[in-house]
């Protein structure tokens, strides 16, 4: 479908999959508990995430099996806003698609992601790039060409299984289960960062709009 920029934030979409994320945060993530409220152990956050799209459509525009990842940087505590942001887009994206996935990233499209316009104090922008999100085994990855190359593991718990902190009201889900990074390497828009053995999550999300979930 064409998408004229007056829809913005009236388009129904939604996207179901797996997220990724890999912060500076020395160990895990205050923000999930804290919801934003608790500084990161550094005192700011620098973050990459992927999100794989198993099922998903902006409008008419079928979303289903792309992948996306993006970059934050964020000055101090996550709920106070100010951050800086950026997405990259599968380049296997029709441009209907790339143009919905960018109104989603951008929180534009409203929904879930509609808290990104009151805590994006810049959007650096979106480009085209070739993004891979892989899972071997227990391991995903996240590849956008030479800008991104991550990969993260859960941390286990009690008999083996995954350390999960369930029933949060965490923006991206309720259960983010606990992970590090074997890999954390950005090389984009001016940052050089390298997150290696540092803190991840892993969650399903559910996120959709324009209306709240």
């Amino acid at each position: 479908m064409a998408l004229d920029t007056q829809e913005l934030g009236t388009v129904p979409w939604n996207i179901k999959g797996e997220l990724i994320l890999n912060c500076n945060c020395t160990v895990f993530c205050p923000c999930v508990v804290s919801l934003g409220k608790h500084p990161p152990t550094e005192g700011y956050c620098q973050a990459w995430l992927g999100i794989r799209i198993d099922e998903g459509h902006y409008g008419d525009e079928d979303l289903s099996g792309m992948a996306v990842g993006m970059l934050m940087d964020i000055p101090g505590n996550m709920g106070r806003g100010n951050w800086k942001a950026a997405a990259f887009i599968d380049d296997q994206a029709s441009d209907a698609a790339y143009a919905g996935l960018e109104a989603i990233l951008s929180g534009a499209a409203k929904g879930t992601t509609g808290l990104f316009r009151m805590l994006v104090g810049e959007y650096l922008g979106a480009e085209r790039a070739p993004v891979s999100f892989t899972n071997e085994g227990n391991v995903r990855r996240l590849m956008v060409g030479k800008k991104i190359q991550g990969e993260v593991v859960p941390v286990s718990g009690k008999d083996g299984k995954d350390m999960v902190i369930t029933n949060t009201e965490y923006w991206m889900g309720p259960d983010i289960t606990v992970a590090t990074a074997n890999k954390g390497k950005v090389r984009a828009f001016g940052r050089v960062w390298d997150f290696d053995g540092r803190s991840a999550e892993i969650c399903q999300i559910d996120w959709g709009g324009p209306a709240p979930k």
